[in-house]
């Protein structure tokens, strides 16, 4: 048998399963128990919440023949038939291949047909957003009157593009970042269910980078896994081309103390140790916005996803910062996300850490900004101004 991702193996089959989205299950386990399920729902949020496996749960069950407590009992024929994927009437559709007028049409004349073994025929349209506006326009018709058989399920990780008129007719369920010490507990779960060593600094690790997805955290464990039964803080930065904690604490220093030379030295050798800049970026952005918190929210109460030695090395870097400093470090280098993103990551990596490292460059810019644009404001618009012509006086005659 071929080697299933632990995202899949582990992919929730019930609404108890489901990590941190207790206010959604919460409220399709009342509508299942309860028989209200409506026609159209509408998921939405950040990759890797959970919104594709709600969506095929929902699915599997509303045709489940005996529900336990709004979930579905994974016995009975229909139960059996999801699991094996054998099921014809849950059809899943990615939009963003799928997305032309003439692929809706096609769906809309196939849900006039009657389920061929469930109670329902459900549509989960996957990436809705990636629709195009006729596509929609198609769409709207089969949501304002669906056949009683189907059930639309749409999902999407950027809700703003859909039209309004799509959204009033669906209910909709918006899918929070998992807390991080639940996406830990996931982890640890896991990997003793692989018989995998994973320590707490390197859940944690996990954690931070998957930003609240559950599938990224299980893709980095995998990817940990694959080279070492044993996962700790130094595989996870190794696998995710990550600089560290301690390049990260020696970078800042070297930024505080106006090091231009060692903090260039530094860049170099990450680069050659195939550290990604933008990665590199996002991480030094993280570090700052942690010493951020750290000076101005109280001890216990601080939103910062990190183990508790880093966390302590953090503290006492934050006191030899001032708040000012900090803040025009972390405008400097969200100026240079947007512009890392199309150029040289390398040279403009280096770039904003000259700027950092010599703070007149920045403020002579945008001094000189500043100048320009108010002269521009100072000055009215130039019009064209056509001399008068002389009116010649002829000499009468005495």
């Amino acid at each position: 048998m071929s080697y299933q991702a632990l995202y899949r193996k582990y992919r929730p089959k019930t609404f108890e399963d489901v990590y941190g989205q207790e206010h959604i299950t919460e409220t399709l386990k009342n509508e299942l128990a309860n028989n209200t399920t409506v026609h159209a729902y509408l998921f939405t949020g950040t990759r890797g919440t959970g919104k594709t496996t709600c969506a095929k749960i929902l699915a599997n069950a509303v045709n489940c023949t005996n529900l336990h407590n709004g979930n579905p009992c994974l016995k009975c024929d229909s139960c059996n038939s999801f699991l094996s994927g054998e099921n014809t009437d849950i059809v899943e559709i990615d939009a963003a291949s799928n997305n032309s007028v003439e692929d809706i049409r096609e769906l809309r004349e196939r849900i006039n047909f009657a389920p061929t073994s469930s109670k329902y025929r459900v549509y989960i349209i996957d990436e809705v957003h990636m629709l195009s506006i006729s596509a929609f326009n198609a769409l709207l018709k089969t949501l304002e009157e669906p056949p009683a058989h189907v059930i639309f399920i749409l999902a999407t990780t950027e809700v703003h593009k859909l039209p309004a008129t799509i959204l009033s007719r669906c209910q909709r369920f918006d899918f929070r970042r998992i807390d991080s010490q639940k996406i830990c507990e996931r982890l640890h779960f896991i990997a003793k269910q692989e018989d995998l060593t994973l320590t707490e600094e390197a859940a944690t690790l996990i954690a931070s980078a998957a930003d609240g997805g559950m599938r990224d955290a299980l893709s980095i464990l995998d990817l940990c896994a694959s080279g070492s039964r044993n996962i700790d803080e130094a595989t996870v930065e190794s696998v995710c081309a990550m600089a560290g904690t301690d390049y990260l604490l020696e970078l800042a220093d070297f930024i505080k103390q106006k090091d231009t030379e060692n903090a260039l030295l530094m860049l170099d050798r990450l680069h050659n140790s195939s550290v990604d800049m933008l990665r590199l970026l996002s991480e030094l952005i993280s570090h700052y916005r942690d010493l951020m918190i750290i000076k101005t929210v109280k001890q216990g109460k601080r939103p910062i996803v990190c183990s508790s030695k880093r966390l302590e090395l953090l503290e006492k870097q934050a006191k030899d910062y001032d708040i000012k400093d900090i803040i025009f470090t972390l405008g400097c280098l969200q100026n240079s996300t947007s512009l890392m993103q199309n150029g040289n990551r390398r040279c403009e990596m280096e770039m904003a850490v000259i700027k950092l490292c010599n703070p007149q460059i920045s403020v002579d810019i945008e001094a000189l900004e500043r100048r320009i644009s108010a002269l521009e404001n100072g000055v009215g618009p130039v019009t064209k101004v056509i001399p008068k012509k002389e009116t010649v006086v002829t000499p009468q005659p005495v």
